[in-house]
Formats: structure tokens, C-alpha cells, sequence
């Protein structure tokens, strides 16, 4: 029982051995299609541009003798950045929407509400309600009041 065990493990190893020079040997293969597969004639010339896009950072303009889809790829168009949220043109406030503003409102929608339907801030829905008289001023109670200064007694002097 023991020998058998031994016996399957010479057996694994040997496997091991085999799988390892199996994968060298496509990893050579592999290593020396990179230039063809990157458009370039020789590896002389994948050299001299793996050299110079470690130099400036990546950043590698067309080489002489580069052709195929590496080249094309190199030329693709940028893309336009993705807008992000809350960022972009500001809102044009036009008397339209004012007048769904003040619908909205009457209608009992929040100011949140009016502001992500009608993408427009929710300042702007405040601005405009107000400028409509929709908008209640506070009154005195309402604002913290401030504390009255304390009267410090004075001491007759002695």
C-alpha cells in the first residue's frame, strides 16, 4: 500500500514535469508571435517601441514600421467624457418653467420633487417660489430668539 502511494506520486510528479515544459513551450510560442500580433515587422523594431513606451509612460505615438491593428487602435478617437452627477450645464429657468414650477407646487409636490422633474436645483424651485409669493416669510417665533443680554447690577462703591 505504501509503495503504491509512492508510486502514484513519481507518477504525479512526472505529470507535473511534462505540463510544466508543455507551458514553457507555448509561452515561447506565444512570446514570439507578440511583434506580428502587435503589427510590428520584427522583434527589433517591438523592441525599440516596448523601450520607448516604457520611457514616456505608456504614451507612444505611431513608429515607422508599425501597421495593422495596433496601429489602428493607436488612432482611435478619444471618447467623450461622461458628464458627472450634479456637474453640467447650468439650467435655463424660462418662464415655462416657472409656470410648471408654481403647478407643481400648488399641486402639493415638494421642492425636491419640482427640482428632479424639471432638473433644476432645488435652490432654483425655492428662488422661483418665491419670487412667485409662494413662499411664506418666517415669522418672529420661528427664528431662534436671540438671548437678551443679562443687567449686571452695579455695587454702590465704598
Amino acid at each position: 500500500m505504501f509503495n503504491d502511494q509512492l508510486a502514484k506520486l513519481e507518477k504525479a510528479k512526472a505529470e507535473l514535469l511534462q505540463m510544466e515544459a508543455k507551458i514553457a513551450a507555448e509561452r515561447v510560442a506565444a512570446l514570439a508571435k507578440l511583434p506580428s500580433d502587435f503589427g510590428y515587422s520584427s522583434l527589433n523594431d517591438f523592441i525599440k517601441a516596448l523601450t520607448a513606451a516604457a520611457k514616456s509612460g505608456g504614451k507612444v505615438k505611431g513608429k515607422p514600421g508599425r501597421k495593422g491593428k495596433a496601429a489602428a487602435v493607436a488612432k482611435a478617437p478619444k471618447q467623450p467624457k461622461a458628464a458627472k452627477a450634479g456637474k453640467g450645464k447650468r439650467a435655463k429657468i424660462t418662464d415655462e418653467v416657472k409656470a410648471q414650477v408654481k403647478s407643481m407646487a400648488e399641486s402639493g409636490k415638494t421642492g425636491l420633487e419640482i427640482a428632479k422633474a424639471l432638473g433644476i436645483s432645488a435652490p432654483s424651485v425655492q428662488n422661483i417660489k418665491k419670487a412667485l409669493g409662494m413662499v411664506k416669510p418666517r415669522s418672529a417665533g420661528s427664528a431662534p430668539a436671540a438671548a437678551a443680554p443679562a443687567e449686571v447690577a452695579s455695587a454702590p462703591a465704598v
